[in-house]
Protein backbone atom coordinates (compact mmCIF):
# COMPACT_ATOMS: atom_id res chain seq x y z
CA UNK A 1 0.00 0.00 0.00
CA UNK A 2 1.06 3.64 -0.60
CA UNK A 3 1.37 6.10 2.54
CA UNK A 4 -1.01 8.80 1.89
CA UNK A 5 0.91 12.06 1.02
CA UNK A 6 1.77 14.48 3.89
CA UNK A 7 -0.92 17.40 3.45
CA UNK A 8 0.76 20.69 2.57
CA UNK A 9 -0.34 24.78 3.80
CA UNK A 10 1.46 27.34 0.99
CA UNK A 11 1.82 30.82 1.66
CA UNK A 12 2.63 33.05 -0.82
CA UNK A 13 3.25 36.24 -1.29
CA UNK A 14 4.12 38.39 -4.71
CA UNK A 15 7.77 38.48 -5.45
CA UNK A 16 8.52 41.70 -4.25
CA UNK A 17 7.22 41.10 -0.41
CA UNK A 18 9.58 38.51 0.16
CA UNK A 19 12.07 39.05 2.37
CA UNK A 20 10.36 42.53 2.98
CA UNK A 21 7.19 41.76 5.02
CA UNK A 22 6.90 39.35 8.03
CA UNK A 23 6.15 36.30 7.25
CA UNK A 24 4.12 33.31 8.87
CA UNK A 25 5.04 31.09 11.60
CA UNK A 26 4.33 28.08 13.66
CA UNK A 27 2.35 29.28 16.61
CA UNK A 28 4.33 27.10 18.67
CA UNK A 29 7.75 29.36 17.91
CA UNK A 30 5.18 32.50 19.26
CA UNK A 31 5.07 31.74 22.78
CA UNK A 32 3.88 35.23 24.96
CA UNK A 33 6.84 36.30 27.42
CA UNK A 34 4.40 35.26 30.38
CA UNK A 35 3.55 31.64 29.27
CA UNK A 36 7.50 31.39 28.89
CA UNK A 37 8.38 32.59 32.15
CA UNK A 38 5.70 30.77 34.50
CA UNK A 39 6.80 28.52 36.68
CA UNK A 40 5.21 24.32 35.89
CA UNK A 41 4.83 24.75 39.58
CA UNK A 42 4.47 27.13 42.20
CA UNK A 43 5.54 26.12 45.03
CA UNK A 44 3.53 28.93 47.35
CA UNK A 45 0.50 27.62 46.10
CA UNK A 46 1.53 23.83 47.04
CA UNK A 47 -0.65 22.58 49.99
CA UNK A 48 -3.00 19.35 50.70
CA UNK A 49 -5.66 20.68 48.60
CA UNK A 50 -3.24 22.22 45.75
CA UNK A 51 -0.78 20.94 43.77
CA UNK A 52 0.32 24.18 42.81
CA UNK A 53 0.39 23.34 39.21
CA UNK A 54 -0.02 25.58 36.93
CA UNK A 55 -1.02 26.04 33.15
CA UNK A 56 2.24 25.19 32.20
CA UNK A 57 1.72 21.77 32.80
CA UNK A 58 -1.83 21.98 31.01
CA UNK A 59 -1.78 20.37 28.05
CA UNK A 60 -4.94 21.61 26.17
CA UNK A 61 -4.20 25.14 26.88
CA UNK A 62 -0.79 24.42 25.83
CA UNK A 63 -2.12 22.56 22.35
CA UNK A 64 -4.53 25.51 21.41
CA UNK A 65 -1.45 27.95 21.55
CA UNK A 66 0.78 25.61 19.79
CA UNK A 67 -1.79 24.81 17.08
CA UNK A 68 -1.45 25.92 13.18
CA UNK A 69 0.06 28.95 12.25
CA UNK A 70 0.38 32.63 13.33
CA UNK A 71 0.22 35.52 10.16
CA UNK A 72 1.94 38.58 11.29
CA UNK A 73 1.46 42.19 10.98
CA UNK A 74 3.62 42.68 7.50
CA UNK A 75 4.46 46.21 8.53
CA UNK A 76 4.69 48.86 11.00
CA UNK A 77 1.22 50.45 11.36
CA UNK A 78 0.35 53.32 13.97
CA UNK A 79 -3.65 53.28 15.38
CA UNK A 80 -4.73 56.46 16.50
CA UNK A 81 -7.54 55.55 18.99
CA UNK A 82 -10.05 58.27 20.14
CA UNK A 83 -13.29 59.45 21.44
CA UNK A 84 -12.99 56.09 23.63
CA UNK A 85 -12.29 54.25 20.97
CA UNK A 86 -15.18 55.51 18.37
CA UNK A 87 -12.84 56.67 16.32
CA UNK A 88 -9.70 55.19 14.56
CA UNK A 89 -7.87 56.34 11.81
CA UNK A 90 -4.77 54.49 11.23
CA UNK A 91 -1.40 55.54 9.46
CA UNK A 92 1.67 53.65 7.76
CA UNK A 93 4.67 54.27 5.96
CA UNK A 94 5.18 51.22 3.68
CA UNK A 95 4.08 50.99 -0.04
CA UNK A 96 0.80 49.09 0.47
CA UNK A 97 -2.34 49.53 2.14
CA UNK A 98 -2.26 48.64 5.64
CA UNK A 99 -5.71 49.34 7.14
CA UNK A 100 -8.84 50.07 6.31
CA UNK A 101 -12.52 50.20 7.53
CA UNK A 102 -15.20 48.84 7.18
CA UNK A 103 -19.14 50.08 7.58
CA UNK A 104 -20.15 50.01 11.44
CA UNK A 105 -24.05 49.40 9.04
CA UNK A 106 -22.19 45.97 8.68
CA UNK A 107 -21.85 44.80 12.40
CA UNK A 108 -25.25 46.73 14.27
CA UNK A 109 -25.96 44.88 17.08
CA UNK A 110 -22.82 43.72 18.07
CA UNK A 111 -21.21 44.10 21.51
CA UNK A 112 -18.81 45.93 20.00
CA UNK A 113 -20.39 47.43 17.11
CA UNK A 114 -20.04 51.08 18.97
CA UNK A 115 -16.16 50.12 17.80
CA UNK A 116 -15.27 51.01 13.86
CA UNK A 117 -14.59 48.13 12.48
CA UNK A 118 -11.55 48.13 10.51
CA UNK A 119 -9.19 45.48 8.10
CA UNK A 120 -5.55 44.58 8.81
CA UNK A 121 -4.70 44.18 5.00
CA UNK A 122 -2.28 40.82 4.56
CA UNK A 123 -0.29 40.04 1.35
CA UNK A 124 -0.23 36.51 1.88
CA UNK A 125 -2.40 34.20 0.02
CA UNK A 126 -2.88 30.63 1.37
CA UNK A 127 -3.15 27.75 -0.47
CA UNK A 128 -4.06 24.05 1.04
CA UNK A 129 -5.08 20.79 -0.91
CA UNK A 130 -8.27 20.02 -2.20
CA UNK A 131 -11.32 19.41 0.75
CA UNK A 132 -9.08 21.69 2.84
CA UNK A 133 -10.29 24.91 4.88
CA UNK A 134 -8.40 27.08 7.32
CA UNK A 135 -9.83 29.21 10.44
CA UNK A 136 -8.87 31.75 11.34
CA UNK A 137 -9.20 33.19 15.27
CA UNK A 138 -7.72 35.36 17.25
CA UNK A 139 -4.29 33.86 19.41
CA UNK A 140 -5.60 30.98 21.48
CA UNK A 141 -5.26 31.82 25.00
CA UNK A 142 -3.04 35.14 24.10
CA UNK A 143 -4.88 38.53 23.99
CA UNK A 144 -4.04 41.54 22.56
CA UNK A 145 -4.62 45.03 24.30
CA UNK A 146 -5.03 46.89 21.62
CA UNK A 147 -7.53 45.50 18.78
CA UNK A 148 -9.13 41.72 18.42
CA UNK A 149 -9.53 40.22 15.03
CA UNK A 150 -12.56 38.39 13.86
CA UNK A 151 -13.10 34.81 13.24
CA UNK A 152 -13.79 33.43 9.96
CA UNK A 153 -13.33 30.33 8.10
CA UNK A 154 -12.01 30.86 4.51
CA UNK A 155 -11.58 27.62 1.59
CA UNK A 156 -8.59 27.98 0.75
CA UNK A 157 -8.19 25.18 -1.97
CA UNK A 158 -10.36 27.17 -4.12
CA UNK A 159 -9.86 31.06 -2.83
CA UNK A 160 -6.08 31.77 -3.38
CA UNK A 161 -6.43 35.38 -2.75
CA UNK A 162 -4.91 37.22 0.26
CA UNK A 163 -6.89 37.35 3.16
CA UNK A 164 -7.44 40.49 5.15
CA UNK A 165 -8.85 40.00 8.42
CA UNK A 166 -10.97 42.59 10.19
CA UNK A 167 -11.13 43.48 13.71
CA UNK A 168 -11.95 46.41 16.46
CA UNK A 169 -9.42 48.25 18.06
CA UNK A 170 -9.95 48.26 21.90
CA UNK A 171 -7.33 50.10 23.23
CA UNK A 172 -7.29 52.63 25.17
CA UNK A 173 -7.23 56.54 23.61
CA UNK A 174 -4.14 57.41 22.00
CA UNK A 175 -1.43 56.87 19.32
CA UNK A 176 0.19 53.15 19.12
CA UNK A 177 2.20 51.95 16.97
CA UNK A 178 2.35 47.77 16.11
CA UNK A 179 5.60 47.03 15.09
CA UNK A 180 6.27 44.75 11.67
CA UNK A 181 5.95 41.14 12.89
CA UNK A 182 3.21 41.73 15.37
CA UNK A 183 0.86 38.51 15.55
CA UNK A 184 -2.71 38.83 13.81
CA UNK A 185 -3.97 36.16 13.58
CA UNK A 186 -3.74 31.93 14.32
CA UNK A 187 -4.43 30.09 11.37
CA UNK A 188 -6.14 26.33 11.71
CA UNK A 189 -5.81 24.34 8.65
CA UNK A 190 -8.48 21.10 9.01
CA UNK A 191 -10.00 18.69 6.32
CA UNK A 192 -13.33 19.76 5.42
CA UNK A 193 -14.59 15.82 5.58
CA UNK A 194 -13.49 15.58 9.18
CA UNK A 195 -16.17 17.91 10.28
CA UNK A 196 -19.31 16.07 8.46
CA UNK A 197 -19.70 13.86 12.03
CA UNK A 198 -23.52 13.41 13.31
CA UNK A 199 -24.44 14.21 16.94
CA UNK A 200 -25.45 11.37 19.28
CA UNK A 201 -26.84 13.17 22.53
CA UNK A 202 -28.05 10.81 25.64
CA UNK A 203 -26.92 8.87 28.63
CA UNK A 204 -23.57 7.01 28.56
CA UNK A 205 -23.38 3.19 28.97
CA UNK A 206 -22.00 0.98 31.65
CA UNK A 207 -18.44 1.19 30.02
CA UNK A 208 -18.79 4.72 28.76
CA UNK A 209 -19.32 5.79 32.24
CA UNK A 210 -16.26 3.19 33.46
CA UNK A 211 -14.23 4.97 31.05
CA UNK A 212 -14.86 8.42 32.16
CA UNK A 213 -13.54 8.02 35.85
CA UNK A 214 -10.81 6.01 34.95
CA UNK A 215 -9.77 8.57 33.03
CA UNK A 216 -10.07 11.39 35.39
CA UNK A 217 -8.91 9.25 38.48
CA UNK A 218 -6.03 8.62 36.06
CA UNK A 219 -5.50 12.45 35.30
CA UNK A 220 -5.92 13.69 39.37
CA UNK A 221 -2.98 10.40 40.01
CA UNK A 222 -0.73 11.87 37.63
CA UNK A 223 -0.25 15.67 36.08
CA UNK A 224 1.58 14.04 33.04
CA UNK A 225 -1.19 11.31 32.15
CA UNK A 226 -2.76 13.04 29.86
CA UNK A 227 0.49 14.40 27.70
CA UNK A 228 1.04 10.62 27.59
CA UNK A 229 -2.38 9.45 26.96
CA UNK A 230 -3.69 12.00 24.55
CA UNK A 231 0.07 11.39 22.33
CA UNK A 232 -0.22 7.67 22.93
CA UNK A 233 -3.87 7.33 21.41
CA UNK A 234 -3.23 9.73 18.13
Amino acid sequence: MFARPKPIIRFLCSPEDEGVIAPPVLSKTHLPDWFRKLPAVDPAKVSPNDTGLTVKRCMPFLDAMMTGYIIPLAATVRLDISNDGQTVTAGWDFDKTMVSNHGSHQVAGNPRSALPPCKFHNYWSIRTPKGWSCLFVPLLNRTNPLFEPVAGIVDTDSYVAPIHFPFFAHGPDGLHEIEKGTPLVQVIPFERASTQIEAQIGAENVVEAAERRSVFRNTLASPGWYRRFARAAR
